[in-house]
Parts: structure tokens; sequence; C-alpha cells
């Protein structure tokens, strides 16, 4: 399937094909455009748009483009997704007290943007960094830095991507 919202992305927009590839969509086609294109090519392409205004994959009220999508694919039951959704959305909408991992999201993501002026590389960067914080999410809390470190032995991806 086809996906498509705002070029430049940052926090939502990465983190959004990152749940669209990890959970959704096997093979996602990935689509970023200018932000007045994204309906137009939305309607000749047949892509599925979200993180714009007017479409069913957005905001609304204080929860962001992620919340939306945890909610619309039943998503939202699994406890370390919700962790990271509450992450994302303080970074997302400026509530970096919202959580204690939200400030350093959103420093991560913009020092992204600021580093890469393709949309592609920058979300490839991105899911790297969105696979460790889910990983994190999923079993690191407790965990403290020491040495020497406990190494966990993960599946060849080290995620847990079922529902």
């Amino acid at each position: 399937m086809q996906w498509i919202t705002r070029e430049r992305p940052k926090i939502d927009r990465i983190a959004c094909p990152w749940l669209i590839a990890r959970f959704i969509d096997t093979a996602p086609e990935l689509l970023y455009v200018p932000p007045g294109d994204v309906l137009r090519v939305a309607r000749e392409t047949g892509a599925i748009p979200y993180d714009i205004p007017g479409v069913e994959l957005t905001h609304v009220g204080d929860l962001c483009s992620f919340d939306a999508f945890l909610e619309k694919f039943q998503l939202a039951g699994n406890p370390a997704l919700h962790r990271l959704a509450r992450i994302v959305r303080g970074a997302d909408t400026s509530r970096l007290d919202l959580t204690s991992e939200s400030g350093g999201l959103y420093a991560l993501s913009l020092g992204l943007s600021h580093l890469f002026t393709d949309d592609h590389a920058m979300l490839g960067h991105g899911m790297v960094m969105y696979d460790a914080l889910y990983a994190w999410c999923q079993a690191c809390q407790a965990e403290t830095h020491g040495w020497p470190p406990v190494m966990q032995a993960y599946p060849s991806n080290g995620l847990q991507t079922t529902k």
C-alpha cells in the first residue's frame, strides 16, 4: 500500500511510518510530498494520507497521528506501543514534560532533520531510532547504566512485533 504525508518529516511523520512498517503493512510505499500536494497526490494514487488536517489519521485534541494509527489498527492494547505513544505525543505536541523521554526524542528528531535533506534517508535513520526506543519500551525501563552491562538476547532484529 501507499501512504502519504508532508515532506520534511519530524517526530510523528517518522514515528507513523515506523509503526506502519513494523505492525501494519509488510511492504509499505511511503511518500513525502509538499504540504499542498498531499490530498491531490493521495486522490491520484490511492495513497492513504496521514498527519495532515482533515484526514482520518491525524491529530485529534491532545492526541497525535501516532495515537490515531494505534486506535484504527487496534494496536493500543500493546503496552510497549502505548508507552511509545506517550513519548511520541509529548515530543510531537511540545509537551516535553509528558514523559521523561519526550525531550530526548524531540532533540534527536530535530537533529535528524538538521542532518538529512533527503526525507527517505532521514526515515531510514529514524527507523533505527524507533526500533531502539520500542525495544526500550518493551524491556529496558528498569535497566540502569552499570559495568559490565547486562546484554539481552533478542531474536534476529531484537524486536517483538506481534500484536
